[in-house]
């Protein structure tokens, strides 16, 4: 089994009619897509990660006349919250859903959202249906291969998982000496380098080192 780490960009500006509305919510960010599927009626399923304006979240979803229904699931972290989403068809999910069940390919979640509006997802299968499915995406749809690879469920480079911003500030990061002992550099060195606030600095390298220590952790337990 092989997997394709792939950026996708949409002229639909989103995965779904209701994800690019959620794109546009002011005080809400889209951390992770956790799940996705698709039932033999063409609806579908979403369940989200979500952080900040769960208000502002719930009237955007009731409005939406794609939704069917939603749920809200608290969750420990604060401020961060799951929306379960049942949805009626839309693109460009719906063609990319269609794809994978054509060329038995897997979509392996979590799916996360890049700086730039796309979406950065690994499809696992065999090598020749990759390349097939690849062929088949349709000219809307803009695909920019990051990396190739061996699959092995729950050891997908880490890096792979974070968004562009976040990567970027965390590989200057490094780069810097940030995490060398003793530190090189403090995180207002970073926000100079990276033409952005300490506070935003703060915030990319928190997240980054989040999902890496937990991707770490899942293969620990996994190995052992």
């Amino acid at each position: 089994m092989r997997y394709f780490d792939l950026v996708l960009t949409s002229d639909h500006n989103g995965i779904h009619p209701v994800d690019a509305e959620l794109a546009t919510l002011g005080g809400v960010e889209r951390e992770a897509l956790l799940h996705i599927d698709a039932f033999g009626d063409g609806t579908g399923v979403l369940l989200y990660r979500l952080a900040g304006d769960r208000n502002a979240v719930v009237e955007s979803v009731e409005a939406n006349d794609y939704v069917i229904s939603y749920d809200i699931l608290k969750v420990e972290a604060e401020n961060t919250f799951h929306l379960y989403l049942h949805v009626h068809p839309g693109e460009p999910a719906g063609t990319l859903m269609a794809l994978c069940y054509e060329f038995a390919l897997i979509i392996d979640t979590p799916i996360e959202f890049t700086d730039r509006g796309g979406v950065l997802v690994t499809i696992v299968g065999t090598h020749d249906m990759l390349r097939e499915a690849l062929k088949a995406v349709p000219d809307d749809i803009n695909i920019s291969i990051q990396q190739v690879g061996q699959y092995s469920p729950g050891t997908r480079d880490m890096l792979s998982m974070l968004t562009d911003r976040q990567r970027e500030v965390f590989e200057t990061a490094v780069d810097m000496g940030y995490y060398d002992i003793p530190r090189q550099v403090n995180q207002s060195d970073l926000a100079e380098t990276l033409e952005c606030a300490p506070s935003t600095v703060d915030e990319h390298l928190r997240k980054a080192e989040s999902k890496m220590l937990s991707a770490l952790l899942r293969t620990a337990e996994s190995s052992g």
